[in-house]
């Protein structure tokens, strides 16, 4: 099916459109209908880029794709499915990561347009950077269920992605998970790390045996805990190991011996409900009615719990060989039934509600279901904000989001006028930033990989110290500075004050970082470092911290370097300023969401 842009666009239009060249990233859901809509509106070149291959799960909302392609390459695929639709479209399809060094700032500068259909933040931060730093309009979108957004990003015009910040995803203190959990999710994670431990990659922050370093705890450790210390811990893999995965050993070790040793910690339990150790022999197979329930929605029984637990035990060893590791995949029959049954057994034993295995799968995962006619409505207005951009008008562009509800006037698009950027924003303003650190603590091995890689989102960071000789602490070329990374800041004479400049020479990203002293107790509970914006609000996010720092809120408390994040995959659901509406009655709230797509895969 030919499809001539002359027959649905004004000459003029169609005669720009004919001269376009589009990147889009993502070939998702919102990326299946925006490849169909770039086509048939008659775009002649198109380049996609999506690293994932298609899913079975991908099936029922993704309409390019058919039973025949699953573990095909979602880019490839998508891209011999358009050409169907319009055969005289040239599209070039990678299957790679958009982060990859091949794609710098000269490959975008090629396209009159980058369209982004992406499902993580991650890779939206890179794509917005790269955007900027070649001065090529990016239309951003993302759905989460019935709700949905499109904007334009476009240096000194619009906002860029990261001009406003956004909620983080909700974690959760490492002490909370092991010791003192009080929602169904602590279980869940705890089950997460549980499966790592035995059958995963092992790390030290996803420890599952009762944390005695707790400050709940300090002084009244009990004399188990005491003499615990005085031998050499054994790892969970290592002792599962040893005793053969037996079944009734490590149902005993985790729901019986270690919570009696959780127990003997008794200042955790004064203004708590303590836990109650099972014993295999008294554990109850009684249920509430639940006949007309599906299996999926069905709680388990405790008794169940355990027989699912003992048959996820025996399967996952089969898997195991010398030295592989498993990866937890929320869509394995097998690895899924170890986290709920684990999960609803640690409810139990802390007197916790347990739900179903389809709702913890919801919580592992997640996961908000993805509604196909959401992506498509989506993906229309993206199409037609490109439209605008061809045609040298991306000054009427506007932020358009869905809502789950019309609004008065009985519309559930709304529309607002773009915001300007940002002067503060780190990334598109060329402002510095406050790092609150104590120096003698933070190695520049930590400050690449926490601060520069996973808070600033950088790739390939350099760092040079400003100090009148241009020292080189930190170099993204391979064995420049490997004989620094594990010495201090404080080594360098970095401290209060101290400028550190920062760039990014793949994402032409440039910040200046402003060392801020910080003690451990001047901190925020459990951090080791605090990003901050304008350096004299320094005193003032301080107190705030402490102000929040009440007992009862403990247990909630974010914390970016020992805790748990839900998810790979990301949602935003943001409520920052008021933007400008076309007319009042469009955005009654003035709010402005910012969603990513999450899909059940």
């Amino acid at each position: 099916m030919a499809v001539n842009c002359a027959n649905l666009l004004p000459i003029e239009l169609c005669e720009k459109v004919k001269n376009s060249k589009v990147f889009m990233v993502g070939a998702g859901g919102i990326g299946c209908e925006l490849l169909k809509n770039l086509v048939l509106v008659g775009f002649p070149y198109i380049e996609i880029i999506d690293l994932d291959t298609i899913d079975v799960s991908n099936l029922n909302r993704q309409f390019l794709f058919r039973k025949e392609h699953v573990g095909k390459s979602k880019a490839e695929v998508a891209k011999e499915s358009a050409l169907k639709f319009n055969p005289n479209t040239k599209i070039i399809a990678y299957q790679d990561n958009i982060k990859s060094d091949k794609y710098d700032v000269d490959f975008f500068k090629k396209f009159n347009v980058v369209l982004n259909a992406l499902d993580n933040r991650s890779a939206r931060v890179h794509v917005n950077r790269m955007c900027l730093a070649a001065d090529i309009p990016l239309i951003e979108s993302g759905t989460a269920g019935y709700l949905g957004q499109t904007t334009l990003i476009k240096k000194n015009l619009s906002e860029c992605y990261e001009c406003t910040p956004v909620s983080g995803q909700k974690s959760y203190p490492g002490c909370t998970i092991r010791n003192t959990p009080s929602e169904l999710i602590h279980c869940i994670v705890w089950s997460k790390h549980l499966f790592n431990q035995l059958f995963g990659e092992a790390d030290a922050d996803e420890e599952v045996s009762p944390d005695t370093e707790d400050p709940e705890a300090a002084g009244d450790a009990g004399e188990a805990v005491q003499k615990n210390l005085d031998f050499e811990r054994v790892s969970t893999r290592k002792w599962a190991k040893e005793n053969d995965y037996n079944n009734l050993k490590v149902f005993t070790k985790l729901f019986h011996d270690d919570i009696k040793y959780l127990l003997s910690m008794t200042n955790l339990w004064t203004e708590r409900t303590p836990p109650k150790p099972l014993v295999i022999s008294e554990l109850s197979d009684t249920q509430d009615n639940q006949s007309n329930v599906i299996p999926d929605q069905r709680i388990w029984s405790i008794k169940e719990c355990f027989d699912k637990f003992s048959n996820c035990l025996k399967e996952l060893k089969e898997r195991i060989k010398d030295d592989e590791n498993l990866i937890w995949d929320k869509d394995d029959d097998i690895a899924m039934d170890f986290v709920t049954s684990a999960a609803c057994i640690r409810a139990h034993i802390f007197g916790i509600q347990r739900k179903s295995r389809f709702d913890i799968k919801s919580m592992a995962g997640n996961i908000i279901p993805a509604i196909a006619s959401t992506n498509a409505i989506i993906a229309g207005l993206v199409v037609l904000q490109a439209l605008k951009v061809v045609q040298g008008r991306a000054k009427d562009c506007r932020h358009i989001y869905m809502n789950l509800m019309p609004n008065p006037r009985n519309k559930l698009p709304v529309s607002g006028y773009l915001c300007e950027p940002n002067p503060k924003c780190y990334v598109c303003s060329k402002s510095s930033i406050a790092v609150r650190l104590a120096p003698e603590n933070i190695t520049l091995r930590f400050f690449q990989d926490k601060i520069l890689k996973s808070s600033l989102g950088m790739v390939a960071p350099d760092v040079e110290l400003d100090d009148g000789k241009g020292t080189i602490v930190i170099s993204s070329e391979e064995g420049e500075t490997t004989e620094n990374m594990d010495k201090t800041l404080s080594e360098f004479s970095i401290k209060n004050g101290s400028q550190l400049k920062c760039d990014d020479f793949l994402q032409r990203y440039e910040v200046t970082i402003v060392i801020a002293e910080a003690s451990k107790e001047d901190l925020p509970e459990d951090q080791e470092f605090e990003v901050v914006g304008d350096i004299e609000q320094l005193k003032s996010k301080k107190d705030d911290v402490q102000n929040e720092n009440g007992k009862n809120g403990k247990n909630e408390k974010d914390d970016t370097d020992f805790l748990e994040v839900i998810s790979d995959e990301e949602m935003e659901v943001s409520e920052p300023k008021k933007r400008k509406a076309e007319d009042d009655n469009e955005v009654p709230s003035g709010k402005r969401l910012k969603t990513d797509a999450i899909e059940i895969e």
